[in-house]
């Protein structure tokens, strides 16, 4: 499994809020949370991991640049307008991908346990069919939530701004994809669309197959005291 993160934002509300530390290296018990994220992947079949920074990220990069893997860690330092933009980048860092690849991005943020992510990545490496998995969650802890529409069969068939009767979940924030998500983000970015939530109604109008594989708690940490709830989270 190839895996991406995305690491590229501001965090300004952090800052605001008297955070001193980039988002990413922010600790949860005592772990920065970009370097939690990459040794959940470690342990999860990781074959490369790629990450994308902002230019003004030095402490991040440097921290980046200083780990010793056993897979190959690709950095991008780019400063981007978008994480639908930020993915474009980072996937240009990827390996070459084969047809039957398979490949996981987050969000630097998105906070959820190693169980249930392992959970999450066995049942997108064992499904041959899907074109891919998206981690959802029935905890709404965003702000703007993106609700997931899906049928009897967990197929999603809409993502929404609103909730509706058939959005029992929102996006969790993790996206397990496969060559043809590339192609649709390609097209994305030749058509002017932006945001990630606009790339994945793009996935589900291209008619690709994709199934929402549930997670009790999946958080984000956006504000200061996230960061409490959050440690609390993943110690529980």
């Amino acid at each position: 499994m190839n895996y991406a993160i995305i690491a590229a934002g501001e965090g300004s509300r952090l800052v605001q809020e008297g955070v001193k530390l980039p988002k990413p290296l922010v600790r949860l018990n005592g772990e920065p949370m970009i370097g939690r994220l990459i040794n959940i992947f470690l342990e999860c079949n990781a074959e490369s991991i790629s990450v994308i920074v902002n230019e003004q990220m030095t402490a991040v990069r440097e921290y980046l640049e200083s780990l010793t893997l056993p897979v190959p860690l690709r950095l991008v330092v780019k400063s981007t307008p978008s994480s639908m933009h930020s993915f474009w980048e980072v996937s240009q860092a990827f390996p070459e991908i084969a047809e039957n690849s398979k490949f996981c991005l987050t969000t630097v943020d998105t906070i959820f346990r190693t169980g249930d992510f392992r959970k999450y990545i066995s049942a997108f490496e064992a499904d041959d069919k899907a074109d891919g998995y998206m981690a959802v969650t029935p905890f709404v802890d965003d702000e703007k939530p993106l609700y997931v529409a899906t049928d009897s069969d967990l197929r999603i068939t809409a993502f929404r701004d609103t909730a509706a009767p058939d959005t029992k979940y929102i996006s969790g924030g993790i996206y397990g994809l496969t060559p043809p998500a590339l192609k649709v983000l390609g097209e994305c970015l030749e058509n002017g669309v932006s945001r990630m939530r606009n790339y994945q109604r793009a996935l589900v109008e291209a008619g690709l197959d994709l199934r929402a594989f549930p997670i009790e708690k999946i958080m984000d940490v956006d504000h200061a005291g996230d960061i409490i709830a959050a440690e609390k989270f993943i110690a529980g």
